[in-house]
């Protein structure tokens, strides 16, 4: 059964034009699920000064939604999509996303298997800038196994609670160490609402290792090139090249969290003729070599 963890439609999550507008821009407003909210309800409570709840599944989405308390989104296998109002954030295994208070955001994921982890902290009088800023990090060793630690624990932590609570404590400390290793890698690829736009976008996925040059893809589904490239822009804003890109990065991080293949077997499982021709697109994307960034995702670096 697929687990989900979200919001209803509830003023208190969704407080402003700006608000509804990003719900209803939604790219993957098809596959949205509601639940029960008593956890945000619960998050809310004055003396929630930390509060977990970890999604230990696949196929994880929430809704539209804010909080008064800072979200850590840690994920453990698997890509998570993260949406706020200004960029799409891919949060990939192993880096965690710290999100301040206040933010609208939600949260989509259709990888098999993620073990989603979600601490909200209350915001304390004179915090580290670190904490008012939006962004990806890497996990090192420790964090991350300080992360699992808590696999079995649920709901609020007060100071009632003893060693949970100064562990949290301590976890919450030790973030700000981590803001000279960001992973921000804000790649657009919203997912189309279009049946036809869906179904290239599909064949686009499965296909990956080919060429797929717009021509051969208007061509695959009957229609004309220029039809194609204006279906790309009016519906997802973006043009094919890009989307097609942006699946290809996407793909080639999945593979690399794999750890069967070296960069070359992986440059070409995602369609690039060359291990240099990925390498620079991966770098203009995403801002480091892929090697590299394969070292953060390992902790290596």
């Amino acid at each position: 059964m697929q687990q989900s963890y979200g919001v209803r439609y509830k003023t208190r999550f969704v407080k402003t034009e700006k608000d509804f507008l990003i719900y209803a821009n939604s790219k993957f407003s098809l596959y949205l699920y509601v639940m029960n909210d008593s956890h945000f309800k619960a998050v809310e409570e004055e003396d929630a000064e930390f509060y977990i709840y970890n999604v230990l599944t696949g196929d994880v989405t929430t809704d539209i939604h804010h909080h008064s308390s800072a979200q850590l989104v840690y994920a453990e296998g698997g890509i998570v999509h993260v949406f706020t109002d200004l960029k799409h954030w891919y949060l990939p295994a192993r880096c965690f996303m710290w999100i301040p208070a206040g933010t609208p955001h939600y949260i989509f994921s259709t990888s098999p298997k993620v073990d989603l982890y979600n601490f909200y902290f209350k915001k304390e009088e004179n915090e580290n800038g670190f904490f008012d800023e939006i962004n990806i990090y890497s996990v090192s060793h420790l964090l991350r196994e300080m992360i699992l630690y808590t696999k079995g624990w649920d709901g609020k932590i007060t100071k009632n609670d003893g060693a949970k609570y100064y562990f949290l404590k301590a976890l919450k400390g030790i973030l700000p160490e981590k803001r000279d290793k960001k992973l921000a890698f804000p790649v657009q690829h919203p997912f189309p609402k279009d049946e036809t736009l869906l179904k290239i976008a599909k064949y686009i996925h499965a296909n990956l290792e080919k060429p797929l040059t717009i021509e051969s893809t208007a061509k695959e589904f009957g229609m004309s090139t220029r039809t194609l490239s204006r279906k790309f822009k009016e519906i997802l804003g973006m043009n094919y090249v890009r989307f097609l890109r942006a699946l290809r990065i996407t793909r080639s991080l999945e593979l690399m969290l794999e750890g069967k293949y070296n960069m070359y077997e992986i440059s070409m499982m995602v369609g690039y003729n060359s291990l240099s021709s990925f390498s620079n697109i991966f770098k203009k994307v995403i801002g480091v070599p892929p090697t590299e960034y394969q070292q953060k995702l390992r902790g290596d670096r």
